[in-house]
C-alpha cells in the first residue's frame, strides 16, 4: 500500500497586486506518495513556483489544506514549521543559493547547524556527502572557486545533510550544459531508487518526461492534468483538478 507523504487539499494561494487579487492557484488537489518521482509543469505563470512553495512548505495558503506525513502544516507556528521542513525536505534551487563566504564544507554544514547537531557530527556529515557527489577534493573550495556543475552538486549535497525524506528541486538543470545536466538528473534518479521522494519543477519537457513517473501539468493556476509512466509508455490518469 502506497503512502502519501505531500497532499494539498482544495489549496488557494491569492496574492494582492495593488487594487487586484492574482489567483496564482486556484484550488488545486494534488497527492504525492512517498519514494514517488514527481515533476511539476506548465507555462510561465501557471502557478508552478506558487505550487513548488506549497509542497515544500515555504508558503501556507490562501484557503485549503497542505499535509506533510499527514500533518496539517497550516496548524503550525512559524518556528514549528521551519523545523519540521528543515528535517523532511531538501531544497535544491537553480541559482544554487551557496553562500559565498562559506567554502563547500561550510555550505554543507550549516543546514545541520539548525537541526541542533554538534560541529564533529555535521564535519563528517558534510564530508561524506562530498564525496558521495564527487568532490571530496573540493571541500576548502568557495563557491566563485567552482564550476556551475559543481555548485549544483554542493546543493545537492546540503539538500541531503538532514537525511529529508524529501528532495524539491527547482529547475535543477536550468543553468547547466547538456553533460552536467545528464550527471544531475541520473543522480537525483539514484537517490530516488535508494528511497528519496524526488519533486522537480521544470520547464522542459524533455527532462520530466525521460526521469520522472509522474508529470503534473499546470495551467492558470489548477491542475490541468495528470499523466503517469506505465513502463516506457506515458498516459493521462485524470483529466480533473484531482489526482486519486
Amino acid at each position: 500500500m502506497t503512502q502519501e507523504i505531500i497532499k494539498l487539499n482544495d489549496v488557494h494561494r491569492d496574492y494582492k497586486m495593488g487594487d487586484d487579487i492574482v489567483k496564482a492557484l486556484d484550488g488545486i488537489d494534488v497527492s504525492i506518495e512517498k519514494n514517488d518521482f514527481v515533476a511539476i509543469m506548465g507555462p510561465s505563470g501557471s502557478g508552478k513556483s506558487t505550487m513548488m512553495n506549497m509542497v515544500g512548505a515555504l508558503d501556507l495558503a490562501t484557503k485549503g489544506d497542505i499535509l506533510l506525513d499527514g500533518e496539517n502544516i497550516e496548524l503550525f507556528d512559524e518556528s514549528h514549521l521551519a523545523e519540521i521542513r528543515g528535517r523532511k525536505i531538501g531544497f535544491i534551487f537553480q541559482q544554487f543559493n551557496l553562500i559565498p563566504t562559506l567554502t563547500a564544507k561550510e555550505n554543507v554544514m550549516l543546514p545541520m547547524l539548525f537541526q541542533g547537531y554538534d560541529l564533529e557530527e555535521r564535519e563528517t556529515t558534510a564530508e561524506k556527502l562530498l564525496e558521495m557527489v564527487g568532490l571530496s577534493d573540493r571541500l576548502e573550495h568557495y563557491p566563485n572557486q567552482l564550476s556551475g556543475g559543481q555548485q549544483q552538486r554542493v546543493s545537492i549535497a546540503r539538500s541531503l545533510a538532514n537525511n529529508p525524506e524529501v528532495i524539491l528541486a527547482d529547475e535543477p538543470t536550468g543553468n547547466l550544459d547538456s553533460k552536467t545536466e545528464k550527471k544531475i538528473m541520473e543522480f537525483l534518479t539514484d537517490l530516488n531508487k535508494k528511497g528519496k521522494t524526488v519533486i522537480i519543477v521544470t520547464h522542459a519537457p524533455e527532462i520530466a518526461e525521460k526521469y520522472a513517473k509522474k508529470i503534473y501539468w499546470l495551467r492558470d493556476g489548477r491542475v490541468e492534468r495528470v499523466t503517469k509512466k506505465f513502463g516506457s509508455r506515458w498516459k493521462t490518469v485524470n483529466k480533473k483538478n484531482k489526482l486519486k
